[in-house]
């Protein structure tokens, strides 16, 4: 059997924020607390809030604007934070409803009813709750028989689970295997830091791994995966289950995004690089015959980096396409956003990569070849 990439699909919120309305938010929350603190600050206790500009956000990431589920409370200077209604448990969860929608946007463009699909897998960054499985709750959502589970490798759950839904398909337990990428980033971003308070966005993605027996026509053959972990303190969030009753309350900085930037930089862009030239000479696919590779939407910068030196090179927009600048980071579903939004063009033949990278440090690489 051989597993292939028969569609996916995509749920944008209807809200956006841009970078000017995110900036005037932020100074006004700066403004504020350094006139509360004008004692301190003057006596050398305290540092003031620094400020932000539209044009250092850009310069730093790429980033424009960013989708959002709960955009008022965001931008308001008392809160600064997301406020997404808690639902009583007899309601559909958020994650498992953003899921459903872009499954079904999936299941459309291939042409499939939710019973040909024998397994669900939510692959995410940012699950609500411990259980039962989001994909579980999925799997009930759409009429599904089968089976469902969770599966967390931050930024490179996508690719993760591309590859766990092949393997499923492999060992004979499914045919025909959903990967929903639900991410609601914005509720674990520390809006109040104006070194990251830009980078993400809300989404969600679906890609549909079927057996190539079963696949309509046009589908995507996967000719190699590469999967690869390294810990890394240098992206973290401590929020969960065993701290969130902490005295200084979910809101504490310790509780929300980090990361060291820099380091991060210096260090993720050539394992990436290196991992993705690996599996390339591994399968016998040379750079000149890719077409195009879907990165994962972190940082313009990052981005560019690793493709010219995969490339040996200096690529465009064409060869390495950038939806970021729309969406933000929306973690494990960047590289699918962009998969799904720049792959029409390819022609029987045609080979390309999708490519995840970030916390853990994870990354994941998956080439795959037109049918």
């Amino acid at each position: 059997m051989t597993a292939v990439i028969s569609a996916t699909g995509l749920w944008t919120p209807k809200d956006s924020i841009s970078n000017e309305e995110l900036v005037t938010a932020f100074n006004a929350y700066s403004n504020n607390w350094n006139a509360a603190h004008a004692g301190e600050i003057e006596a050398g206790t305290l540092e003031a809030k620094p400020l932000s500009s539209a044009g250092f956000i850009e310069k730093a990431s790429g980033i424009k604007s960013r989708f959002v589920i709960s955009k008022t409370p965001i931008l308001d200077p008392e809160i600064m934070a997301p406020q997404i209604e808690e639902r009583p448990d007899e309601d559909i969860s958020v994650l498992a409803e953003i899921s459903v929608a872009a499954a079904k946007d999936a299941l459309k463009k291939a042409r499939r009813e939710p019973k040909d699909v024998d397994a669900v897998i939510v692959a995410c960054s940012n699950l609500q709750r411990a259980y039962p499985a989001i994909a579980i709750e999925v799997q009930d959502a759409l009429g599904m028989g089968g089976f469902g589970f969770d599966m967390n490798v931050a930024c490179s759950s996508a690719t993760f689970g591309i590859e766990t839904a092949r393997g499923l398909i492999l060992a004979g337990q499914a045919k025909s295997v959903l990967v929903c990428n639900p991410e609601i980033c914005s509720a674990h971003l520390n809006f109040k830091d104006r070194d990251s308070h830009f980078i993400f966005g809300d989404v969600a993605t679906a890609i549909l791994v079927e057996d190539e027996s079963i696949a309509p026509k046009g589908a995507w053959e996967i000719l190699g995966t590469k999967l690869g972990t390294q810990f890394s303190n240098n992206i973290r969030n401590n929020f969960g289950f065993l701290n969130n009753a902490a005295p200084d309350g979910i809101g504490a900085d310790d509780k929300l995004f980090m990361q060291n930037g820099r380091r991060v930089f210096k260090e993720v862009v050539p394992l990436v690089a290196s991992m993705i030239s690996e599996e390339l000479a591994r399968i016998g696919v040379s750079t000149n015959q890719i077409k195009r590779m879907w990165l994962h939407q972190a940082n313009l910068s990052m981005n560019t980096l690793i493709a010219k030196k995969v490339m040996g090179k200096d690529v465009d927009m064409d060869m390495a396409p950038v939806v970021l600048d729309e969406y933000a980071n929306t973690s494990s579903a960047g590289s699918i956003i962009a998969f799904d939004k720049y792959s029409d063009d390819f022609k029987s033949g045609d080979i390309g990569l999708i490519c995840s990278f970030g916390a853990g440090y994870s990354a994941g690489v998956v080439v795959v070849r037109k049918k």
